[in-house]
């Protein structure tokens, strides 16, 4: 797990990454300030930057790009729900491994890892997906077979999103293996 991040498990994690943003601004303390650049006099008067933290697991997440206070605060959410999915890891028992809910319902009936990158779900999946490529030390053909897809349909899905791409490549680099292109 990186750092000092603290989740009871992994389901515990799920649920929070999963949970509708009234629920998960309720779980951070959320500081507004102002931000800086292009953007003329209204930007550098209201305070439209926000900066969200988790306080269960002490996750940050920033956004500043908008004037509007709403869209900055959207944006964050988004990012906390995504820095939760790629930062926090969880051991897997490969032996015992059957997909939590959220993953089993985005594989088909015709064996196919099918989520899209705007999916509500996709950040779930990122997260177990992780943990498993974690527990097979990066070797995603591997985990494709637990999981009961083919290998370029893992590795498609990985390639779709360059952040897990490079957690995966990370990972592979450190046991000594090549990296996925």
């Amino acid at each position: 797990m990186a750092g000092d991040v603290t989740f009871e498990n992994a389901e515990k994690r799920n649920d929070a990454i999963g949970t509708d943003d009234a629920v998960l601004m309720r779980q951070c303390d959320v500081d507004l300030h102002r931000a800086s650049g292009p953007g003329g006099q209204k930007r550098n008067k209201t305070s439209s930057a926000v900066r969200l933290r988790h306080r269960p697991s002490g996750l940050m997440a920033a956004a500043v790009e908008s004037r509007s206070q709403h869209e900055n605060r959207a944006r964050a959410l988004k990012r906390l729900r995504r820095t939760m999915a790629l930062d926090c890891r969880f051991p897997v028992d490969v032996a015992d491994y059957v997909p939590g809910e959220v993953l089993a319902s985005c594989i088909t009936k015709d064996q196919k890892l099918h989520v899209g990158r705007r999916d509500h779900r996709m950040n779930v999946v990122i997260a177990e997906l992780l943990d498993l490529i974690h527990a097979v030390d990066g070797r995603v053909s591997e985990a494709a077979d637990i999981l009961g897809v083919t290998t370029s349909n893992l590795v498609g899905l990985i390639k779709s999103e360059t952040k897990m791409l490079a957690h995966v490549n990370e990972l592979r680099r450190k046991v000594g293996s090549k990296p996925l292109r």
